[in-house]
């Protein structure tokens, strides 16, 4: 059930037996040579798809295809809205549905430089009375099998986007190394996305990701996670069971009592 594809009067129906709404929420950023700009947020619509079917009775939002990405701006066809621009979307949307009667928002997120934008969002929500839920994909699936964790642009995110669509994966570039290089000095080295190592330890230096890379794709220290290693087939049993979790989760979700009720 997707709210651009129903009237008004199917939306007031629809709160009469839930108050859950999943909104995805993804970014146009770059993933590597190999990956899409836009697979933080085709990953999460691909998602919804096999929501939709495995649980119709959940009404899903639109996306929102610009995340905060400042980070990777630099590499052509990022474009970023910042943590604060996020913030005001993600809030004006969120308080228009809570007006018409939305008190369970799930955020399916694509993107980890959204997760301030979002946290601001739920705390506004929560002393509202209502609740926001965040669903970061990528690591609820790395919990989910240790074998599919990942970085960016990495083997998880690449199968996924082999199960999205075959033909959005450049395999001419699949094999290319992060060609990371010590931007800081080789005294203190880089070691995963804007962090530097120094006597065993990870210390953050906030620069852009492309002073670090000129490929872009970044497995944030785990060594293991090469876009090389991804197939279609671990895609499609990731992209599976993240729809049987959302859909356990959202059914529990909606079970739950709002924030000041017993």
């Amino acid at each position: 059930m997707f709210l651009e594809r129903i009237s008004y009067p199917e939306v007031q129906a629809y709160l009469q037996k839930s108050q859950t709404v999943l909104l995805p929420v993804g970014s146009l950023e770059n993933h590597g040579k190999h990956m899409p700009l836009g697979t933080d947020t085709l990953i999460p619509e691909h998602l919804c798809d096999l929501v939709d079917a495995a649980f119709p009775d959940l009404l899903i939002a639109p996306p929102l295809h610009y995340g905060a990405t400042e980070d990777l701006r630099g590499f052509p066809g990022t474009l970023s809205i910042g943590v604060e621009g996020l913030r005001i979307l993600l809030t004006t949307i969120l308080d228009q549905l809570f007006d018409y009667g939305f008190r369970r928002f799930i955020i399916l997120n694509g993107h980890g430089g959204n997760s301030k934008s979002i946290d601001q969002a739920g705390m506004h929500l929560y002393h509202r009375g209502a609740y926001l839920a965040c669903l970061n994909w990528w690591l609820i699936a790395g919990q989910l099998n240790a074998e599919w964790k990942g970085g960016h642009g990495g083997g998880e995110e690449t199968a996924a986007i082999l199960a999205v669509d075959p033909s959005l994966v450049h395999q001419e570039f699949i094999h290319l190394p992060e060609n990371m290089r010590n931007d800081v000095s080789d005294e203190l080295p880089s070691y995963s996305w804007t962090s530097v190592l120094f006597q065993g330890a990870s210390v953050t230096i906030p620069r852009p990701v492309c002073s670090i890379t000129d490929n872009g794709w970044l497995a944030h220290g785990m060594g293991s996670d090469a876009p090389s290693r991804a197939t279609e087939a671990m895609g499609q049993e990731m992209m599976t069971a993240m729809c049987r979790y959302i859909c356990d989760f959202a059914k529990a979700f909606s079970r739950a009592p709002l924030p000041g009720n017993p």
